[in-house]
């Protein structure tokens, strides 16, 4: 009967979580909350521990980051970034990649590459380069900046798993940071070599005849000689368009809002590094212990948060109406409810099915890798992959370092074509280099994200052998 009721729980909870990323939204943690009911109700099992900490770390976080976007250090940090991507078009697959990166791990979202998808297009377009090489690569390495971040919703999830394993935020870091960039590397190098120059590619080709999109000023040359005859420049297409920048208005104030922001992270950073700069109490045993990593979170960024609102003057009302507070508030929910239904299923199961399952993670540890890339290609919940996953490599007994080098798997985000990002890429190239197909999982996306698990994972294995618990 044990195996029967294990069997039906499971049910519930791949349901929950299905139903979950069917309904969208808050509606993943409210299943994951349903999900939970259905295991103490049903089936009598202990509720497990809310993710009450890290909760409130991502509204926390969001609340800053809403703060910092109703000031206009949003669109400080885009302008900042494309004005980095627009001065390096030679290499936009090697640039473009970086950045995407860079500014999701200093704004603990990847909510901010929209707004740079459009600049990489058109850096590659006015160019003459083929915009799928960098809008891909772009589109998968933001997704690395998630599980590099010290202020995403991800982090907060793991951070409060990782709590007494002797990893806190440093070590992550400096296993996660170096490894995804070697991956950004990896990724560009490989995606330079991919598709047809745009002159060589029949979709580019046919679309131009169908007068859908222009050759850019830089092709026009060849195209001619190509096709025999001269070639359209339509109105206002002339060299001075192919070689205008793209310009971001900023608001008064706006870069002071993004570096009080950035400043919050380096302090949460610091205080990370150097535990003693942290105020101790005794523990139970009479010991001083400082305070843990999450409380040091929530204060900084709240009171980052709150800086924000007095020295730009910004109507906390303001705030609250910003679209990263809603898409935060939804992350913060789905966290809670999946997270919650987890723990308990994983709390209530352990004998049954979780000793099993770690014995086989514990024996072939790569099978974390490969799970923690799946579920979340189902789930398109880094957070949820997170709380889901990882208490059974640490029940299995796995080395911290290794589950952390395990970790930036979360990448396979990508695996299907659900995510915003990846849809407003596809539409936003013209050229039709960016596309997706019939089959779900083989897309322009497919290629550089498998690159890039393979070498954030090979290089996070390499760097924990270095790094002290």
């Amino acid at each position: 009967m044990d195996i029967v009721s294990v069997v039906l729980q499971t049910c519930v909870v791949l349901g929950a979580i299905m139903l979950g990323v069917r309904t969208g939204g808050l509606g993943l943690g409210l299943w994951g909350v349903v999900g939970t009911a259905i295991l103490v109700f049903v089936f009598h099992l202990a509720p497990g521990s809310p993710p009450v900490d890290a909760f409130f770390i991502i509204i926390a976080v969001i609340t800053a980051s809403s703060a910092m976007q109703a000031a206009g250090g949003i669109d400080y940090l885009v302008a900042l970034a494309s004005r980095i991507i627009q001065r390096n078009p030679a290499r936009l697959t090697f640039v473009a990649p970086l950045v995407a990166f860079v500014f999701t791990v200093l704004s603990g979202t990847s909510n901010i590459f929209f707004a740079l998808i459009p600049v990489i297009y058109e850096t590659a377009y006015r160019n003459g380069q083929r915009p799928e090489r960098a809008l891909a690569a772009s589109t998968v390495t933001s997704g690395l900046g998630i599980t590099a971040s010290p202020v995403s919703a991800a982090m907060a999830a793991y951070l409060i798993l990782m709590e007494g394993t002797g990893y806190g935020l440093v070590q992550i870091l400096t296993i996660t940071v170096p490894a995804a960039v070697v991956a950004c590397i990896a990724t560009s190098l490989v995606q330079q070599r991919l598709g047809k120059d745009l002159l060589d590619d029949p979709v580019f080709l046919k679309r131009v005849e169908d007068g859908t999109v222009e050759v850019p000023a830089a092709l026009r040359e060849r195209y001619a000689a190509k096709v025999g005859g001269a070639a359209s420049t339509g109105d206002g297409a002339g060299p001075t368009a192919s070689t205008a920048r793209i310009e971001h208005i900023v608001p008064p104030g706006g870069a002071t809002a993004a570096w009080i922001f950035i400043s919050g992270t380096l302090i949460v950073v610091l205080l990370g590094l150097f535990s003693g700069l942290r105020p101790a109490f005794p523990n139970e045993d009479g010991e001083l212990e400082p305070i843990g990593m999450s409380i040091v979170i929530e204060m900084v960024m709240f009171t980052a948060a709150l800086v924000i609102i007095l020295v730009r003057k910004v109507e906390p009302s303001v705030v609250v109406e910003q679209p990263l507070l809603k898409a935060g508030f939804v992350a913060a929910v789905a966290l809670f409810g999946i997270a919650w239904m987890a723990d308990t299923f994983i709390s209530g199961n352990e004998e049954t099915i979780i000793e099993p399952l770690g014995a086989m993670i514990e024996a072939n540890p790569l099978l974390l890798a490969v799970a923690l890339f799946i579920v979340c290609g189902l789930t398109t919940s880094q957070s949820a992959t997170t709380n889901t996953l990882i208490p059974i490599a640490l029940a299995a007994g796995l080395a911290p370092g290794v589950i952390t080098a395990m970790w930036p798997s979360l990448i396979g985000v990508w695996l299907f074509p659900a995510n915003g990002s990846q849809i407003a890429a596809v539409e936003t190239d013209l050229t039709g280099s960016t596309k997706l197909t019939q089959v779900p999982v083989w897309h322009s996306f497919t290629i550089p994200m498998l690159v890039s698990w393979v070498a954030v994972v090979g290089a996070g294995l390499l760097l924990q052998l270095v790094i002290p618990a």
